[in-house]
């Protein structure tokens, strides 16, 4: 029996009551209605509420990105880190912004990304965690790891680690401070 039957019959079989007793009938009628097997058909979409409109870039930061292009070959260090802040901002479209980093900035994590010799992380070292938004340390390091892998290293020297330094601003929204430099 599918969920909208159980109410449909629960509604047109239940004695007509005043709305305080429907209202004490309602916990019986949502256990008739699980009962039925709610779970074997699918509810129908459901308009998206006010404030799942208004979600906070963090969480627009969780959305699958499009495919990242295959990282491309490195011949160093600096170049591997400027490839990896790239692509940790196509990566996380919704949770970056361009320009200047505004003045004071809400926090800076900082982060030591360890690489495999494939450029799959290995690790991620946490070197500062800032005072006020502890939260955004996680956010970098979620961002990091949507945006691996980074590329062959196996060519460059040990050890295979890059630091990476995060400007956050007010939004929750961040910019790799390599792409400053």
């Amino acid at each position: 029996m599918h969920c909208i039957e159980a109410c449909e019959r629960a509604r047109v079989h239940a004695p007509a009551a005043p709305s305080s007793a429907r209202l004490a009938a309602l916990p019986t009628l949502v256990a008739a209605v699980l009962a039925a097997g709610c779970s074997s058909s699918p509810p129908p979409a459901a308009a998206p509420s006010r404030m799942a409109q208004a979600a906070p870039a963090a969480a627009a930061a969780t959305a699958a990105p499009s495919a990242l292009a295959p990282p491309q070959r490195v011949r160093n260090w600096a170049e591997l880190r400027l490839q990896a802040a790239q692509r940790i901002v196509a990566a996380n479209p919704g949770a970056t912004y361009t320009g200047p980093a505004p003045e004071p900035l809400l926090a800076v994590p900082v982060l030591e990304i360890e690489l495999n010799a494939d450029g799959s992380i290995r690790r991620i070292e946490v070197l500062r965690v800032p005072r006020q938004a502890q939260d955004t340390v996680k956010l970098a390091s979620d961002a990091v790891h949507r945006a691996a892998p980074f590329g062959d290293v196996s060519k460059l020297p040990r050890p295979w680690k890059f630091v990476e330094t995060f400007l956050f601003d007010d939004d929750r929204r961040f910019k790799p401070r390599t792409l400053d430099q």
